[in-house]
């Protein structure tokens, strides 16, 4: 996916995700996020968005902590949410290809990183938003999808902080039925980060994790039920107990 792209998901995401947290109230409940209400979605993702948000605009070439949680609710928190998300909408939208600024997973550039990070951060808290109002969720695009697969299992859990760890060597596949030639990854787990290859490898999955493509992608951000699990149970037991992706 492009940069542009990326940012057009990201636009329409937070402004579902708004909606969403207006029609429900801050009061609400989120049930993805055990403990959280509505009032802790947007002041997480109002404080993520202008984290980055400041890694763009200020130049800034290595980590700079947040902000902090703003002591805000109801209408002054969603609009302090929206204000954050479309100054990153049009940061990101203004910047120059070649911005230097920090970033955490391998990237084309520093601007696709933070538009790519972005985009699904927000998509996976919208999905949130809209599990709090209740009713049909929005859809998720089949390419964006894959595309956010391939940056949870190839980045975020590639890193040394990832606390998906087997004793033994282990082997978990994940298949999208609906991406044609394509849509499978291998995930190597042992007592080091996982490695994950695109593509069956050849090797003999202990676990097989497969259905389609959107539910995969919100089961392994542990939003839904994995769709359907084939061979040793107690690895996906596992990526549920350890893959919390946290702020800290």
């Amino acid at each position: 996916m492009e940069t542009a792209e990326y940012i057009d998901v990201l636009d329409r995401e937070g402004r579902l995700l708004a909606g969403a947290a207006a029609e429900a109230g801050p009061d609400a409940k989120v049930p993805p996020c055990p403990g959280w209400q509505l009032r802790d979605l947007l002041r997480h993702t109002g404080m993520v968005h202008r984290w980055a948000t400041a890694f763009v605009a200020e130049g800034y070439t290595s980590y700079h902590p947040d902000g902090g949680l703003p002591d805000l609710d109801g209408a002054a928190l969603l609009d302090w949410f929206e204000d954050g998300h479309r100054r990153l909408v049009a940061t990101l939208s203004a910047a120059p290809p070649d911005v230097e600024c920090w970033h955490f997973l391998p990237a084309p550039s520093p601007l696709a990183f933070w538009a790519r990070r972005q985009a699904h951060e927000t998509t996976v808290h919208r999905f949130d938003a809209e599990s709090a109002r209740g009713g049909t969720p929005s859809g998720i695009d089949r390419d964006f999808a894959v595309d956010g697969i391939d940056e949870l299992l190839r980045g975020m859990h590639a890193r040394g902080k990832s606390k998906v760890r087997t004793a033994e060597p282990r082997v978990l596949r994940i298949r999208a039925t609906d991406v044609p030639d394509g849509g499978v990854w291998t995930v190597h787990l042992s007592t080091e980060a996982p490695v994950t290859a695109y593509g069956d490898d050849g090797s003999d999955a202990d676990c097989e994790i497969s259905g389609p493509v959107a539910g995969l992608y919100l089961a392994l951000w542990n939003r839904v039920p994995f769709p359907e699990v084939t061979g040793d149970s107690a690895i996906t037991d596992l990526w549920r107990a350890a893959s919390a992706v946290t702020w800290n």
